[in-house]
Parts: structure tokens; C-alpha cells; sequence
């Protein structure tokens, strides 16, 4: 009877843990306390919870207010074997077995009789650590032992993995915020409105695969009512190109705003950019000069296209060629072979990134870029941003649901009929 009335000791113990699991977040806290509970109910004269570092490959003390880090390594040992293994270890006689580490002895001063370990397990049945008791003051560890440390080990667990859950939540709540913040700014840095050109319609329009993306475009005004505009796409999507779109926004925005000759601004941009790009990065970019005065505009595609000039009158449609390589790959390579084309009334140039044309139906067809054209063509009638707002609704229509895989942008310049 009193062996009995024992071991029911040492279930309500080890229920009143499980209730303080529910209630406490305290991790320290509870850890120190089913150490603890381990300490009473095994009668045994030291626990303690061993946590894995993948960092350091170790085994380090979980609980941090004892006296120097304990850490043992995570490939040898009897707390490394129950850890490796994944199971259950009980040792009667320490010296006696050729896994028992002696280092721990040796440094702390303490003498290891007997041991029995408990791997913690989290979800998915993986080994998150190891709680292991020391001495066993009577005799070595038995089975009811084994079964009170499975126990506690599995409510061990179970404390750790939700603590690691809780700290994953709370990461990704910051990174999401802070994503939010990034989002903000790279918007910020899109025109504002259209510029205003006499006898044009001009229209652009962003929108990211993610919360930040790698596409933008600009338009700068200048003293003379000429514009000059860029459309650009950094390889990949996510923030690391979200980050090299900034730059490259932030050095065409000093070049064409403040340098005097424009045909030379993409060579220096390009020689900055090379300097500490990525070697699997590059950027795609179709820069323009509209003269609004003679009707012409000069263009230089840096690997951008294809771009199309759409001739309504004619009821026919040009590809600008590709004049040079993409930003970012070659240091020294020049960027100052404009080419120049006239606009006719009614005339569209409509320039989008490839995320319009190789976006996917469930079938696996790519939008591709003779539906962009023959649906400009069709509704020529229709303002620059109603175009690209049309465009973007059939690429939704004909991709079915299908997720969107990269950065969307456009821009649309429209001559307006003669008067």
C-alpha cells in the first residue's frame, strides 16, 4: 500500500506540472520546475534539460542561472546517444560504460554514479533535446523511473516546442511589420500621378509579386517639357531585389534629374551598380526620351522587352529593338547608342514586364505578349491607364486563378489626335 500511495505522489506532481503547462509561458520557469519535480520524484540528486544548438552542434542546460553555460556535445555521450537515437537511456554504472563523457565530472567536481536520459520530443516526432537525471540515491533507476521520465520529458517537450512556436509567431509578426514599412516606402518612391505632357497621355502602373518586388518605373520632367522615363526589372522577385530596385531608383533618379547629357546616365548607373551587384543579379531596363515638341522619341533598352509601338492608324504594331545588355553585368560596357522613332497621331507605346507576359493558365500557356497587343489595337480608343487597367483584368481572366509568380509594371505613352 505504501509503495502505491508513492507513486500516486508522483503522478499528482507530475499532473500539477501539466496544469502549470497550460496556465505559465514562463519557459524558464516551468523547465526549472520539471527539473525539479524530476530531482523529487526519481529521489535522485541532479536533472537537468539539455536543449540542441544546430549552430554548435551541443547539448546546452536550458535553464541559465546556474554557474557557467553547461554544454556538452550533441555526437557523443550518454545525453548525445539518447539525443541521437532518439530513445530512452539508462546507465547503472557510469564509469562502467565507454559512452559516459567524463569532462562534465572533471570540470564541475561532481562524482556521476548512475544515469537515465529522455529524449524531448517536439512536433513532427523530432528530437528538440534531452532531459537527463544524475544519481539515483538508493539504487539505480527502474522502470517506474523510465516511466516517470518519459512523462516529464514529453510535458518537457511539449513546453519548448510551443515556446518555439510562440518565438516563430512573434519573428514572423516583426518580419510582417516590417515588411508592411518596406512595401510602404518602395510604393513611395512610384510617381505619385502621370506627368503632364501637351499632346500625350502617359499612364504607369506597379504591382509587386510579393510584398516587395523588383520592378519599378519613373518619369522625370525636364526644364526644356521634355521627359524622360525608365522602366526597370531586377532579376527575381522578394527583398533582395526589392533592395537593388531602391538603388537603382535612387541613382537614375540623381543621374536624370541632375546630369546634363542623358545618353550617358545608364553608363555611369551601370558602373556603380557593377561594383557590388550580385553575380546571379542583373537589371533589365528600357529608358526613353520623349520630345514632345517634334514628336520623336529616343530609346535605349538595357535587355528590356519586348517593347511595341503600336501604329493605330495603320492598324499595325513595331518592336523596339534591344540595344545593349542588361544593367549590372559588364562594368565597362557603354550605354549611349540611342536609337529614335517618330510618334504619329494616335500612335501607343506600351512597355510591360515579363511578369505580364510569362505569367501561366492552369494549362500551363503563357499570357504571352500578342494578347497585350491585339487588346491595345482593339481599344485604342481607351485613356493610357484604362489600357493598362484592361490589359491587367484580361491577364486575371485568362490565368484562371492561378497565383501571381512575378512583379507586374507597365507603361503606356498615347500621342492624342491632332487639332
Amino acid at each position: 500500500m505504501k509503495k502505491y500511495t508513492g507513486q500516486m505522489g508522483d503522478l499528482l506532481q507530475v499532473l500539477e506540472i501539466s496544469r502549470n503547462l497550460a496556465l505559465n509561458h514562463d519557459l524558464q520557469g516551468l523547465i526549472k520546475q520539471i527539473e525539479q519535480a524530476a530531482v523529487t520524484v526519481l529521489n535522485c540528486e541532479r536533472a537537468t534539460v539539455f536543449v540542441y544548438a544546430k549552430n554548435t552542434d551541443e547539448l546546452y542546460g536550458l535553464v541559465c542561472d546556474r554557474i557557467g553555460k553547461l554544454c556538452v556535445p550533441a555526437d557523443s555521450g550518454i545525453a548525445g546517444t539518447c539525443f541521437n537515437t532518439g530513445k530512452l537511456v539508462n546507465v547503472s554504472d557510469a564509469y562502467e560504460d565507454p559512452r559516459f563523457n567524463t569532462s562534465v565530472d572533471l570540470l564541475t567536481g561532481f562524482k556521476t554514479r548512475n544515469i537515465l536520459a529522455a529524449p524531448l520530443f517536439g512536433d513532427q516526432k523530432n528530437v528538440l533535446g534531452v532531459l537527463e537525471v544524475l544519481n539515483k540515491t538508493d539504487h539505480a533507476f527502474g522502470e517506474w523511473d523510465e516511466f516517470l521520465l518519459e512523462v516529464l520529458s514529453a510535458q518537457c517537450g511539449v513546453a519548448i516546442h510551443r515556446q518555439a512556436l510562440m518565438e516563430e509567431f512573434a519573428e514572423r509578426k516583426r518580419l510582417q511589420q516590417e515588411l508592411a514599412i518596406a512595401q510602404g516606402i518602395q510604393k513611395s518612391l512610384l510617381p505619385a500621378s502621370a506627368p503632364i505632357i501637351a499632346g500625350y497621355d502617359i499612364a504607369g502602373w506597379s504591382q509587386s509579386a510579393q510584398e516587395t518586388g523588383g520592378d519599378f518605373f519613373d518619369f522625370h520632367v525636364q526644364d526644356d517639357g521634355c521627359l524622360i522615363l525608365i522602366l526597370a526589372d531586377v532579376s527575381g522577385h522578394g527583398i533582395g531585389p526589392a533592395l537593388l530596385a531602391a538603388e537603382c531608383w535612387a541613382l537614375q533618379r540623381a543621374f536624370f534629374s541632375w546630369a546634363a547629357d542623358y545618353h550617358s546616365s545608364l553608363t555611369y548607373i551601370n558602373q556603380l551598380i557593377c561594383r557590388h551587384i550580385p553575380s546571379d543579379r542583373f537589371i533589365t531596363a528600357f529608358t526613353a526620351h520623349l520630345n514632345a515638341e517634334n514628336n520623336t522619341l529616343s530609346f535605349l533598352s538595357a535587355g528590356q522587352g519586348p517593347v511595341f509601338i503600336v501604329r493605330v492608324a495603320e492598324s499595325r504594331i513595331e518592336t523596339l529593338p534591344i540595344t545593349c545588355l542588361p544593367l549590372g553585368i559588364l562594368a565597362d560596357n557603354c550605354y549611349e547608342e540611342w536609337q529614335t522613332i517618330s510618334f504619329n497621331a494616335e500612335d501607343i507605346l506600351i512597355a510591360f514586364t515579363d511578369g505580364f507576359f510569362e505569367w501561366e493558365n492552369p494549362s500551363g500557356d503563357c499570357f504571352g505578349t500578342d494578347r497585350i497587343c491585339e487588346n491595345v489595337l482593339s481599344h485604342a480608343e481607351l485613356s493610357a491607364a484604362s489600357i493598362i487597367e484592361r490589359v491587367y483584368q484580361q491577364l486575371l481572366s485568362f490565368a484562371q486563378g492561378t497565383q501571381q509568380q512575378d512583379d507586374l509594371t507597365a507603361v503606356v505613352i498615347k500621342k492624342l489626335p491632332d487639332r
